[in-house]
């Protein structure tokens, strides 16, 4: 197998400096190892039945036709294999690193659900994706016509760059609005590279940038550039900001120091992995060596923060939960995975309160769940008397996110947000009440996976098209 080269990234990408050394190691592993995963993908993929109702597939959220690119893999087909999956996947490689599958095609397959374990579809999509890439198979987005329609792009987080690239396929002009120093949103900042590699996300910028989507970075819409201006510039505009507004804590000292969000912290160890100075993790606020950590939440960003914690020294690191293992909202790998790397998850526990400024403790109450609800979820319900102190140094709030108010900061009159505050529009267009207004991902949906972005990015991008193709007929009579 081909060594993969070293990418020279400029402009947008504001890339990781070069590590020859890191790269050789690569060069060498594949070198000698690179027959036996391939042997190792095709073995796999042979497993797939190719059984009459690909559950699989019906539990992918784009639909990926899992079935004929694991055949194709068992074949020995590799090219032919990555062309079927960059069909409904704007980014297989992405997907198949940071994807639950367990709760999705994984958890989903006929041979799993017999008992004879699943097959790792994830591993083998982000495998024949990166051997397309190492095989120079991933071509630039060449329209086989251009168009003057141009679109406005807020936001390069998954949703944003799926839409960009189908809408560059279909020939039109895209400018994505980035507010962060890089382009990838939570892609490049909000995930842990030990999951996904940033000089991946990075690969797929460049390779936006080159086909000629503009990135326009450090642009905080409502501030360099109004909102109503954004409409007057482009034909359409999409909406696809993500939500950052972390929940927070309440009770007796949560404003110590000591206390931080999951993004801050996260946002923080990327930046210092791209080779950035980065005062808060010098100065240790945003930085777990040598610490006593608790995180607080049972999502994935949670286990993103304990799993970067343990990586970066801490003496000890613990997540307490609400709830018990059975009702954890994250995925059941990621806790395996954290529990092997030494983390210890205190569940059925809450803050009451944080002792110390800084915080030198976390006051717990012991929870038991309760009768279940109509829907079947028990709520956790406090035991009176069996409080306790842990000891922590660096408290990380993981309790999920919410909209920013974008009406408001924008000063977008007629941009209506539902009673959870994200973006109202039509599930199947993305269009809202505002004309030529789009919105997807998170900020339209809430919180979710990156997959849903995905689609909601491309079926986005698709009604953008045939908005502008409807135009354009009416100006054309």
């Amino acid at each position: 197998m081909a060594k993969e080269p070293m990418l020279k990234f400029v402009n947008v990408s504001r890339a990781m400096p070069e590590k020859r050394d890191a790269e050789n190691r690569k060069g060498d592993f594949l070198e000698i190892y690179g027959d036996f995963i391939s042997d190792k993908a095709e073995e796999q993929a042979s497993r797939c039945s190719q059984c009459g109702v690909p559950y699989c597939q019906s539990h992918c959220p784009l639909h990926n036709n899992i079935p004929d690119w694991l055949r194709l893999t068992a074949s020995g087909r590799l090219k032919e294999a990555y062309e079927v999956s960059q069909e409904t996947n704007a980014f297989p490689e992405i997907c198949g690193r940071i994807c639950p599958q367990d709760r999705l095609c994984e958890g989903n397959c006929v041979i799993e659900q017999s008992g004879h374990g699943t097959v790792t579809i994830g591993t083998v999509e982000k495998y024949i994706t990166d051997t397309a890439w190492e095989n120079g198979w991933v071509e630039l987005i060449k329209p086989s016509t251009e168009r003057t329609e141009t679109v406005g792009i807020i936001g390069s987080g998954p949703g944003g760059i799926a839409a960009a690239d189908r809408l560059r396929r279909a020939g039109l002009q895209v400018t994505v609005y980035e507010r962060s120093d890089r382009a990838g949103g939570l892609l490049t900042y909000g995930i842990p590279g030990f999951k996904l590699e940033k000089d991946v996300v990075m690969r797929r910028i460049e390779q936006l940038e080159k086909s000629g989507v503009e990135f326009v970075l450090n642009c905080n819409i409502g501030e360099d550039i109004t909102f109503d201006a954004l409409r007057e510039k482009h034909d359409a505009v999409l909406i696809a900001t993500g939500v950052y507004k972390s929940r927070d804590l309440q009770g007796p000292g949560a404003g110590s120091e000591g206390i931080v969000r999951a993004l801050d912290y996260l946002t923080a160890s990327n930046k210092v992995s791209f080779g950035d100075k980065v005062t808060e993790f010098e100065n240790g606020e945003l930085n777990a060596a040598g610490k006593k950590v608790v995180v607080i939440g049972g999502g994935d960003t949670a286990m993103d923060c304990v799993r970067t914690a343990i990586r970066q020294g801490a003496t000890s690191v613990k997540c307490l939960y609400r709830r018990d293992r059975a009702n954890m909202p994250g995925s059941q790998r990621e806790t395996q995975n954290a529990e092997e790397e030494g983390v210890e998850f205190v569940w059925l526990s809450a803050p009451k309160g944080f002792a110390g400024n800084p915080v030198s403790g976390v006051m717990v109450q012991k929870m038991r769940l309760g009768v279940p609800d109509a829907s079947g979820r028990q709520s956790p319900e406090v035991i009176e008397g069996a409080d306790y102190v842990e000891d922590a140094d660096l408290v990380i709030k993981a309790l999920g996110f919410e909209p920013e108010e974008l009406p408001k900061l924008w000063n977008a009159e007629g941009l209506e947000v539902t009673r959870w505050g994200t973006v109202l529009a039509d599930f199947k267009t993305h269009e809202t009440k505002l004309p030529g207004v789009y919105a997807c991902g998170d900020i339209q949906r809430g919180a979710s996976l990156v997959v849903w972005a995905i689609r909601d990015g491309r079926e986005a991008a698709d009604a953008i098209v045939e908005q502008v193709n409807a135009a354009a007929s009416v100006a054309a009579e």
